[in-house]
């Protein structure tokens, strides 16, 4: 771990009826202070509705932060104490706080004083070393005291921990942990529901699904028996069953967004037919690849390996998860690239043979401009692979959804790309049954979103769509068009682009 590297660190703190024990525990955090590599602390604590002592308390402890103290530590972490008048669980405690996070990392930290914050400071290195987008503490993996005590409650755990793992396909240990340190960018951007402990499995299953990077780390526990006042119960064990199926069958995993991420999310849930796709566009492919628009990289993954790859986009939370892909993978590189600003474009020391733009330019206000840009990059008698939605006449609600100004038609994709100094080698008409279905639901039905339902359905027929696609009497709902650049045409380079 360099010594350069630090982190800001924002700690939630939902408190419900510890009278007893919530000055200690924010007595505990004040250790954060020490750390070397925390370059700022926060503490958030929300008091969900208690009904005993703990909100005179909590305005105690409060009113002594402000009164000079031979304890400097507390004054060196920035504290913000909430309260909600009635209780509302501590998922909801936990959404108050996070709005106000303004660390790097936000980790949740339970006024029970069953985990002790010493352990933060091991989970807060993997972030440092091993790029982590989220750290479990774990109570099962050996590496630190552990109190003896409720066995069923502890079987009860491991089968909810299993379940989850069948749905997430991961081999955590401990989803239950209170302990879970998470990017606060990625923690915000996804959309919770829950208000009690039903949070866990939403969070993991969420960050699943947005394909993290989750490590975890042993940390010590002190449980406390249900006379000291544990709140858990089996009847959140069985809430939680519930929590998971709705949350393995969901796709809501991204915030409402400029981007479109919950629509573009939800077509990700198609990967026979990201397949297809991938499949087609394979075999004009070279060796030094950039796509531009990469999303979460359902394509990438079929396209790679490559002698050069890099994936792109605009929107910060597919970097990140791209990002992630390129970790055990040294042919490739994740960059931001707006096809609209030539300087943005990523430059590999020899130039692109192949640049892969799939529904991107029909989203902008100079098309033109975009497959200028691309042009630009390529090597002489490299090739674009673009795929457009094809047919004016199908412009709908779901278009304007998406942000699409236009749909295309062949000719004027051919007299687009020679203005632009390509000649065309073919144009593909790709998934004639889509442009039935989208005519369907944008146009007669007029709706805003495709139906979960519609998309199982897509991806279970697409094996026989893909093989009778070309037979089927019906306009395609895209066009690939594999263009070339023209050696003859000479467009000027530029000398901003960054160095990959």
């Amino acid at each position: 771990m360099g010594a350069s590297k630090t982190l800001s660190l924002s700690v939630l703190v939902p408190v419900y009826n510890e009278q007893h024990l919530a000055v200690e525990c924010l007595n505990r955090l004040r250790l954060l202070a020490q750390c070397e590599f925390l370059s700022s602390v926060e503490v958030i604590v929300v008091d969900d509705g208690s009904t005993d002592l703990t909100p005179q308390i909590l305005a105690d402890y409060e009113r002594s932060l402000r009164e000079p103290s031979s304890d400097t530590a507390g004054r060196r972490i920035r504290w913000l104490f909430c309260r909600h008048q009635k209780n509302r669980g501590k998922g909801a405690a936990v959404r108050t706080a996070l709005e106000r996070a303004s660390g790097e990392i936000t980790v949740i930290q339970d006024a029970d004083l069953e985990y002790h914050p010493r352990d933060l400071i091991k989970m807060l290195t993997v972030f440092l070393e091993e790029n982590a987008d989220a750290v479990f503490g774990s109570r099962f993996v050996s590496g630190g005291p552990r109190r003896a005590l409720l066995f069923r409650h502890q079987l009860g755990n491991k089968l909810l921990t299993f379940l989850c793992n069948l749905i997430t396909n991961l081999n955590l240990t401990d989803v239950w942990t209170g302990y879970k340190a998470i990017r606060t960018e990625l923690f915000k951007s996804i959309p919770l529901v829950a208000n009690d402990f039903r949070l866990e499995p939403e969070v993991t299953i969420k960050l699943a699904k947005r394909e993290a990077r989750i490590f975890e780390v042993p940390i010590s526990y002190f449980g406390r028996s249900y006379q000291e006042g544990k709140k858990i119960g089996w009847r959140d064990g069985v809430l939680a069953l519930g929590a998971m199926l709705r949350c393995a069958i969901s796709d809501d995993i991204y915030q409402a967004d400029a981007h479109g991420s919950r629509i573009l999310a939800r077509l990700a849930r198609a990967p026979r037919f990201n397949a297809w796709m991938a499949d087609t566009i394979r075999p004009y492919c070279g060796e030094r690849v950039l796509e531009i628009g990469s999303g979460v990289g359902n394509l990438t993954r079929r396209l790679i390996p490559r002698t050069k790859y890099v994936a792109s986009d605009i929107n910060p939370l597919y970097l990140q998860t791209l990002a992630n892909l390129e970790v055990d993978r040294p042919y490739m590189h994740t960059a931001y690239c707006d096809v609209t600003d030539l300087s943005s474009f990523p430059r590999i020391d020899a130039e692109y043979d192949t640049v892969i733009c799939l529904n991107v330019i029909e989203h902008l206000d100079d098309d033109r401009a975009a497959l200028l840009n691309i042009n630009r990059v390529l090597a002489p008698s490299g090739r674009a692979i673009i795929l457009v939605p094809q047919g004016p006449g199908n412009m709908g609600t779901l278009d304007s959804v998406l942000g699409h100004r236009r749909r295309y038609t062949r000719e004027i994709l051919v007299e687009l790309a020679s203005e632009c100094g390509f000649s065309v080698k073919t144009i593909i008409d790709f998934n004639r049954i889509g442009s039935l279905a989208w005519f369907l639901n944008g146009k007669i039905l007029r709706r805003r979103t495709f139906g979960l339902g519609q998309i199982w359905m897509l991806d279970l027929l697409t094996p026989l769509l893909r093989r009778i696609d070309r037979f089927l009497p019906l306009p395609p709902l895209s066009l690939i068009a594999i263009l070339q650049r023209r050696p003859e045409v000479q467009v000027t380079n530029t000398n901003s682009h960054q160095a990959v």
